[in-house]
């Protein structure tokens, strides 16, 4: 039963005003409601975009031009996009292989996912040239078998977190606004950041930050933060600026980078996916990688090297590729990106 009075003479409910910000621009992810409804507030996108920021719920992708130069799609190829994420690069893809062409979607994200083919469906890709699967990359092998596919044209892996990822505090990836300390990529699986600090030792927990962060106070934070009950982003900041006080941020930046990589096992299915992946492109086939940190990048150079020493690429880029002066000025988050490929 409503509460409103005038609901049950009949009338209509009383307008609710929303919630105003302070300052000329909402700072709040919950706040940027035009950004997150661009389907009411079209031009809000492009004037976000236009200041160099990434708009709130969106990705912008990135080396575009590049990636797709590197594949050398053409209309008919079939392929894969290992991580579908927001969508961009696969947009991209399915506009260069129509006609003909199919591409594969894998991404681990529940919540985005349903988001993703909505937006694609849209703009006129069906289900006979885009499809799309709930799995890790690492997984490619599982499910080109289960459609009965033995080999494609193309496959294409953008790694990390997407930024709608990380700017929803409520998915626990940033350190900028407070959130549950979750960091899931599928937060329907595995265990949070949370309880994976609660779980670790001193030992453990400054490996996982030299691995996956190259963090040189690793012992340090370790020895304060394993252990804890930490329930929330801000008690984890709190929590290394009592160790660290690094007005850069990017001590805290490492922290979370690391835990959000060990949390998703994203070393342990990168090095899967590097194994696997060449086995199933045709001959002329070829493998796109974008990376964001020297983890990632370490590991898809040395596969690509060795894959070359073996015999299972016939060629792969020297000199790796990453964003231009323009690019990095319009988004920030190109700065650390480097894509590598190989040709089978």
């Amino acid at each position: 039963m409503s509460s409103d009075p005038s609901a049950a003479d009949g009338e209509a409910p009383t307008h609710v005003r929303r919630k105003r910000y302070s300052g000329k621009n909402p700072r709040k992810f919950s706040e940027k409601y035009k950004e997150l409804d661009p389907h009411r507030f079209p031009g809000i996108i492009e004037k976000v975009a236009s200041s160099g920021k990434t708009p709130a719920g969106t990705h912008i992708p990135v080396l575009m031009g590049e990636c797709m130069e590197a594949l050398q799609l053409s209309p008919g190829m079939m392929g894969v996009d290992g991580t579908l994420g927001f969508g961009g690069h696969a947009r991209e893809i399915l506009h260069r292989i129509s006609p003909g062409g199919k591409l594969i979607g894998l991404d681990l994200d529940p919540i985005e996912q349903p988001k993703t083919i909505a937006r694609l469906r849209a703009e006129g890709f069906g289900p006979d040239v885009f499809e799309a699967v709930l799995s890790n990359y690492a997984g490619i092998g599982k499910v080109l078998g289960q459609k009965g596919i033995a080999a494609v044209d193309f496959i294409f892996a953008d790694l990390g977190c997407s930024s709608m990822q990380i700017d929803d505090p409520d998915r626990g990836f940033t350190f900028k606004a407070n959130g549950p300390l979750d960091m899931r990529m599928n937060p329907h699986r595995g265990i949070s950041a949370a309880d994976f600090l609660h779980r670790c030792s001193v030992d453990e927990l400054a490996e996982v930050l030299r691995e996956n962060a190259d963090e040189s106070r690793a012992d340090e934070i370790a020895a304060h933060l394993a252990g804890r009950s930490l329930s929330t982003t801000m008690d984890l900041v709190d929590a290394i600026h009592a160790v660290v006080r690094d007005d850069s941020g990017d001590t805290v930046r490492r922290v979370f980078q690391a835990l959000r990589i060990a949390v998703n096992d994203e070393f342990g299915g990168l090095d899967a996916f590097l194994r696997t992946a060449p086995f199933f492109l045709k001959p002329g086939g070829r493998l796109a990688i974008l990376t964001f940190h020297s983890g990632e990048d370490r590991r898809v150079k040395k596969a690509f090297q060795q894959g070359k020493r073996d015999g299972l690429f016939q060629t792969v880029n020297e000199e790796v590729i990453t964003a231009s002066a323009e690019e990095r000025r319009a988004n920030p988050r190109s700065i650390p990106a480097k894509l590598r490929w190989a040709l089978v």
